[in-house]
């Protein structure tokens, strides 16, 4: 805005433009609620002002309430010294306050962000004072709440007296933010850099975490992401996808790059096709400037963008967000460390059952699997804890509950919950713990009837699960499958393989006329020490559900160097070349081991398993034993 515009629009509107903050703070009573904009879009002069006012005159106002969702700032307003003035009520904790606020310095308000607006109109939380940010205006004084548009509208359209700092910094974003000079009681023009909100560099751990993440976001899906360093780093390994779209409450700097690459580019989203749905940014100042005046990015009022029924419409919609614990039942805490408060419920629960309720929708909790464990402060840092706990702890807050989540991801792995009983996701959270809580997490669960009473666990690095042996194949029949080693949560798929098998690959496999298949034979393949054998499962995806179409394995025969090999495969999958990707990899993994050949017990008459090794090139011999071949079958 030039000097001649700029006066011009002050000879238009003479009474909004004050050169001294203290004649607006004037207008400020006790008792006022005090509403301060959001996170990056944070007014930082006017605050600074508004302390400074007090400071001087320390009369001048008492018990006002200030209002945010949350600060980036340095919340100065917290300090013992402003207790008299000032009382903060903030609907998500920053790092800035949580001291405040679990000292009873400062008050957190618990509630879904779709909902603030309703209240805030309805006039359940009255707003006297609103200090906002905004761009600079135009030549008909239209101003524009750039980075923070949420609650920011509402406030604006409420509050008795609106105060505004124009900013040169603040970026005009398409959508629900623009506002005319009618609208605002006073104008104080500062400009300076925007607040920026700096993620660290993702970790290994955040970056494996990401890997898996992508694996479960399909090409074509709408994405949220949440607060935290792990969505953040999770959303740069998404770079390989294609045509994704955006419907999320925070857009921050992985979303802005997915845009630059042409990762999103909404050409398949079902609702607001073409643009990139956001309330507000927090981020660096690149990302400030990627915003002005995109076309494609729209920022919209907090009770569109997080109403769950308007997130449903989106199909594919995938939410993606991090937790502080997950309990063994699938109860999720992303708010509470036990009685300590630390973040809030923020749009976590109006995404995971927005998306939940979307067509193709998936909820997806990513988080490491350990911490460390938090002071009484929450300032001081402790020995490693496990993310991942029997229970929440006492007092924690349960944000989703056992039916919200879809999927939970940690470095070590993948765990489905939807539709599976308590038992089944007990053991696949299991799996995705670290190694060092595993064993504890095991004997916690038995106790408490999670799990079978009798379930057996290889605890230490013999029984972790060898996640470097995943291997994608197609068959030469042209069957895409996985070959994996089998977890210890594959008890519920493995049990429905063996049940789908016809009563002669039964008979060939167990050399019995059995047909039932407890638990307690199915742990026998399942808990597996991988030191001395093998268990490896082919996997394929049908539909959303996977299963296993064959399974191999090898048991070492230490005194002869040989290993006891077994195949089979499901009918269905038969003569897809299914058995010989089992036996080929099962031969490169015992070569490995320093294994010479493999040993079987064959049924006289099954001509296919002879002509199988042979064609797979080992030396085969034989011999009869009552309707039984012992073969031989030595590594060339």
């Amino acid at each position: 805005m030039n000097d001649k515009i700029a006066e011009e629009i002050k000879s238009r509107w003479p009474s909004k433009f004050y050169d001294q903050e203290r004649y607006v703070f004037q207008s400020i009573r006790p008792g006022d609620r005090i509403f301060v904009g959001t996170g990056c879009g944070e007014p930082q002069h006017l605050v600074s002002s508004l302390l400074n006012f007090v400071q001087s005159q320390p009369k001048a106002f008492m018990d006002a309430e200030l209002i945010n969702i949350v600060t980036l700032g340095v919340a100065a307003y917290t300090n013992e010294k402003f207790k008299d003035n000032f009382r903060l009520n903030s609907f998500f904790i920053g790092d800035n306050t949580r001291k405040s606020v679990n000292q009873c310095g400062a008050d957190y308000t618990p509630i879904f962000l779709s909902q603030l607006p309703a209240l805030i109109r309805s006039e359940r939380i009255p707003i006297d004072v609103a200090l906002i940010q905004t761009t600079l205006p135009d030549e008909d004084g239209n101003m524009n709440l750039g980075v923070s548009v949420d609650i920011v509208r509402a406030a604006v359209d409420k509050a008795k007296i609106v105060i505004a700092q124009p900013n040169s910094f603040m970026p005009a974003v398409q959508g629900d933010g623009w506002i005319s000079m009618d609208e605002v009681d006073y104008i104080i023009a500062k400009d300076e850099p925007l607040l920026e909100y700096i993620e660290d560099v993702p970790g290994d751990i955040a970056q494996k975490i990401g890997g898996y993440v992508a694996r479960i976001v399909e090409d074509g899906s709408t994405i949220q992401v949440g607060y935290g360093s792990i969505p953040n780093a999770v959303v740069s390994s998404l770079q390989g996808k294609k045509h994704l779209g955006v419907h999320t409450e925070l857009l921050n700097d992985g979303i802005a790059a997915l845009m630059e690459n042409g990762v999103v580019d909404n050409s398949q989203k079902s609702l607001n096709p073409g643009k990139s749905i956001a309330t507000f940014c927090m981020g660096r100042r690149q990302t400030f400037d990627f915003l002005k005046d995109k076309s494609s990015i729209e920022f919209r009022a907090i009770d569109y963008t997080n109403n769950p029924l308007i997130i449903a419409q989106n199909s594919k919609m995938t939410a993606i967000n991090s937790a502080l614990q997950v309990d063994l039942t699938g109860q999720v805490s992303a708010e509470s460390l036990g009685h300590s408060f630390y973040s809030g419920i923020g749009g976590q629960a109006d995404f995971m059952r927005g998306a939940a309720l979307a067509p193709g929708g998936k909820t997806i909790i990513a988080l490491p699997s350990t911490a460390h464990q938090m002071g009484q402060d929450l300032s001081t840092r402790g020995p490693q804890v496990s993310r991942i706990v029997p229970f929440l702890s006492e007092g924690a807050g349960v944000t989703l509950t056992r039916g919200d989540i879809h999927y939970v991801v940690t470095e070590y792995g993948i765990a489905y919950l939807h539709g599976k009983s308590i038992r089944e996701r007990a053991m696949d959270l299991i799996t995705i713990a670290h190694p060092n809580f595993r064993l504890w997490l095991i004997e916690e669960a038995r106790r408490l009837h999670l799990i079978y009473p009798d379930q057996a666990f290889i605890p230490g690095i013999k029984g972790e699960y060898p996640e470097d042996l995943e291997v994608l194949k197609t068959t030469a029949k042209g069957l895409q499958i996985l070959l994996r080693p089998i977890k210890i949560s594959d008890e519920p798929m493995l049990k429905d393989f063996f049940y789908s098998l016809s009563h002669e690959s039964m008979y060939q496999r167990f050399i019995s006329a059995r047909r039932d298949i407890p638990h307690e034979l199915l742990q026998e393949f399942v808990v597996v020490d991988y030191f001395q054998k093998m268990i490896l499962v082919a996997v394929i995806q049908e539909g959303d559900r996977e299963s296993i179409c064959g399974l191999g394995q090898y048991g070492l025969n230490s005194d002869t160097y040989t290993a006891d090999v077994a195949l089979v495969v499901r009918d269905d999958c038969q003569k897809k070349g299914v058995a010989g990707e089992l036996l080929s990899y099962l031969t490169y993994l015992a070569k490995r081991q320093g294994i010479l050949g493999f040993t079987a017990e064959v049924l006289v008459g099954n001509d296919p398993v002879f002509r199988l090794f042979k064609k797979m090139g080992f030396d085969v011999s034989k011999r009869s034993a009552e309707g039984v071949y012992e073969m031989l079958a030595m590594f060339r």
